[in-house]
């Protein structure tokens, strides 16, 4: 895999002659995954709002700059400046693509931004707007490409189709101060698993990466950990160490068996996540008292695997 900031022209590569939408690709991940598709011969549509951190507006939009530096080194890009989380902005989107490039083949979901509360002190408006970003950014694209998939794949079209979400280790295990953005994440994953189950018949393979890199939502809210090495060091949260497996994930060369899968990926490290799995159990085969039940679980709690705990816990 090229770097991601030394995009090659189109022409070959795992990634030649498709075409692919990446939302929130205006910087940070979503900035390393178009410029990387785009060192691979994909054809990018680069989506950005153009927001702050707090997902109010900026004054001007990364896209079309992100664009252009992929046309620069040769590749072919369009800047997309809708807003996803609404039905228009999505199939707008779609519509970029196929008017464009004369198609779509995969669909990157990155767009995102935090507005972080304990939970006594986070307002609706602040779980609203988290969760309109996360989740409904994730499911009107994921709905629109879904039924030009479907359409193509009704219409005898061969789809070769790859959505690749992004959920997060606050998703897998919660994160204090984040109960808004964790459960968000939280359900792009439970997203994922229904979109891979019902779109694997037209050729569509939907999986999920959970990532750990420095950009604008951790490099101030984790700085030490998120802190670039010294100078000649692995800068281990870099996030264009995230786009390799992204671009793979969003490539014909990620078969059919990959679906429904989740991904932690930070540095040079790839996890496949197991997801919840029953654990000790008990049927008493008739109705429990309360008392029964709650000597019940402890028995069943002191069997259980110790859990993984909650990022930021004290």
């Amino acid at each position: 895999m090229t770097d991601a900031t030394e995009a090659v022209p189109v022409g070959g590569g795992l990634c030649a002659g498709r075409v692919v939408a990446v939302t929130g690709a205006g910087r940070g991940l979503g900035r390393a995954h178009a410029l990387a598709y785009a060192a691979e011969g994909a054809k990018v549509v680069v989506n950005d709002l153009g927001v702050g951190l707090d997902g109010v507006p900026a004054p001007d939009s990364p896209a079309a700059q992100v664009a252009e530096e992929i046309r620069q080194s040769g590749g072919e890009a369009t800047a997309h400046g809708g807003d996803i989380a609404t039905s228009e902005g999505a199939a707008s989107l779609v519509a970029a693509a196929v008017d464009t490039f004369g198609r779509l083949d995969t669909l990157v979901n990155n767009a995102g931004f935090l507005r972080d509360r304990m939970l006594v002190n986070l307002e609706e408006d602040d779980w609203d707007a988290v969760m309109r970003v996360h989740l409904t950014g994730h499911f009107l694209p994921l709905k629109h490409a879904a039924a030009y998939w479907r359409a193509e794949a009704k219409a005898g079209r061969p789809v070769t189709a790859r959505v690749v979400n992004t959920s997060s280790g606050a998703g897998l295990l919660g994160s204090v101060g984040q109960g808004n953005y964790s459960a968000a994440k939280a359900g792009i994953l439970a997203l994922t698993l229904v979109a891979a189950a019902e779109m694997g018949r037209y050729g569509v393979r939907v999986n999920a990466i959970a990532p750990a890199a420095r950009t604008r939502m951790t490099e101030a809210t984790f700085a030490e950990t998120m802190a670039a090495p010294g100078s000649g060091g692995f800068d281990a949260m870099a996030p264009e160490n995230v786009s390799p497996l992204v671009v793979w994930l969003g490539s014909a060369a990620a078969g059919d068996e990959v679906t429904g899968r989740v991904f932690e990926v930070e540095g040079g490290r790839i996890t496949v996540m197991e997801g919840w799995r029953a654990g000790p159990t008990v049927d008493k085969a008739e109705r429990w008292t309360p008392a029964g039940a709650g000597g019940a679980v402890r028995e069943l709690l002191e069997r259980a695997a110790v859990p993984g705990g909650v990022y930021g816990a004290q």
